[in-house]
């Protein structure tokens, strides 16, 4: 392990944060962090994908955004051989394999996979 890493590993455990925000004066553990917050502060959208013209704040919803064009799909479920793009796609999907209906009505209790399936529901129960 690098000298830089087992720096910024220690201070996992001492809670040491040594870059603090000038504008809200929240503290971070790393200078980088600190970077991708002040784009909260400034609006901000440093990462781009020069075919679409579409800016994002974290690289990770560029990553997410250029399996769009690309057909990846790395989130699968290897019982039904589905394939997913974001990982959120198949938490969601991995519900209708099991009994877990995670999303329930505060009126009547019954309960929905979907958090769509409850708003429907709320809707049609309570007429908003």
């Amino acid at each position: 392990m690098q000298l830089s890493h087992l720096r910024l590993h220690l201070r996992t455990h001492t809670g040491e944060r040594p870059f603090t925000c000038d504008i809200c004066e929240k503290s971070f553990n790393q200078s980088s962090t600190l970077k991708l917050h002040l784009c909260n502060h400034t609006g901000e959208l440093p990462y781009k994908y020069d075919v679409c013209k579409k800016f994002f704040r974290w690289s990770g919803s560029l990553k997410q955004h250029l399996r769009t064009y690309t057909g990846e799909r790395p989130f699968k479920r290897d019982l039904c051989e589905k394939h997913f793009i974001h990982s959120s796609h198949l938490k969601l999907h991995l519900r209708t394999h099991n009994e877990k209906e995670p999303f329930a009505c505060h009126e009547c209790k019954k309960s929905f996979k979907k958090s769509d399936a409850l708003k429907m529901h709320l809707h049609a129960y309570t007429g908003w």
